[in-house]
């Protein structure tokens, strides 16, 4: 699902679409992440998770001082449109944040097995 976020822009309805999902199968997702997040990611996992605080990071440039949530939804599909071309910088970013990730990953990991 998360690379179906990275690669197409998503069109009102489309958006439209995951939120009426969402409110259906929302608490079954929350109950799988909840087990997943006791277990060690995987390296695809992690550049995932990098690739997409590389996005993130990104966005912040683009929309300078505005917030994303307080864009309207012509506004996030035009962000969306000028992420997809900045591909080659995210990619990058994410490359070079990668070891952040997998610090941030050991962390929560001996957090938790500290506070069981």
């Amino acid at each position: 699902m998360i690379n179906d976020v990275l690669d197409e822009v998503m069109s009102k309805m489309v958006r439209m679409k995951k939120a009426r999902m969402m409110k259906v199968k929302g608490k079954q997702i929350a109950r799988k992440r909840k087990i997943a997040m006791k277990r060690k990611a995987n390296p695809a996992k992690l550049k995932t998770r990098a690739m997409k605080k590389a996005r993130d990071i990104v966005a912040k440039k683009l929309l300078k001082d505005k917030n994303k949530s307080d864009l309207s939804i012509a506004g996030k599909e035009n962000l969306e449109k000028r992420l997809v071309k900045k591909k080659a910088v995210i990619a990058k970013i994410a490359k070079r944040i990668l070891p952040q990730v997998r610090k941030a990953e050991n962390e929560r990991l001996a957090k938790r097995r500290e506070s069981e």
